[in-house]
C-alpha cells in the first residue's frame, strides 16, 4: 500500500481530488485545468486509482473520473487514527511540560 499522506502531500494530486469532489470527469474535463501536459495528469489519476482514491469506467473513447468513497473513508481514517492522533499526543505532553507543579497546599 502506498504511503496515503505522501500520495496526496503532492500538489497536482490533492488538486486532483478536489475537482472531482465536486463530480466526475473526463480527463480531457481535467486537464483543461491544469498547466501540464494531459499525460502527465492521467499518470497522476493512476496512482491516486491504484491507492483506491478515485476508480474510473470507459464511456466510448472517454475515462471518466470519480472519486472512489471508500479509498476516501480510509484515508480520513488514517489521518484520524495515525495523524492526528500522533499529533494531539505530542500536544499534551507539550502541555504537561509546560504546566507549573502545584505546590503542597497551594490552591
Amino acid at each position: 500500500m502506498p504511503d496515503l499522506l505522501e500520495l496526496v502531500a503532492e500538489p497536482h494530486r490533492r488538486r486532483l481530488l478536489q475537482l472531482l469532489a465536486k463530480g466526475e470527469l473526463t480527463v480531457s474535463e481535467i486537464s483543461d485545468t491544469f498547466p501540464v501536459s494531459r499525460s502527465a495528469i492521467s499518470q497522476q489519476l493512476l496512482l491516486l486509482e491504484e491507492a483506491g482514491l478515485v476508480s474510473a469506467r470507459k464511456v466510448g473513447r472517454n475515462r471518466i473520473y470519480q472519486i472512489e468513497t471508500g479509498g476516501m473513508a480510509k484515508l480520513h481514517q488514517f489521518f484520524l487514527d495515525q495523524f492526528w492522533q500522533n499529533e494531539v499526543d505530542l500536544l499534551l505532553l507539550d502541555a504537561q511540560q509546560v504546566v507549573p507543579k502545584r505546590k503542597k497546599g497551594v490552591r
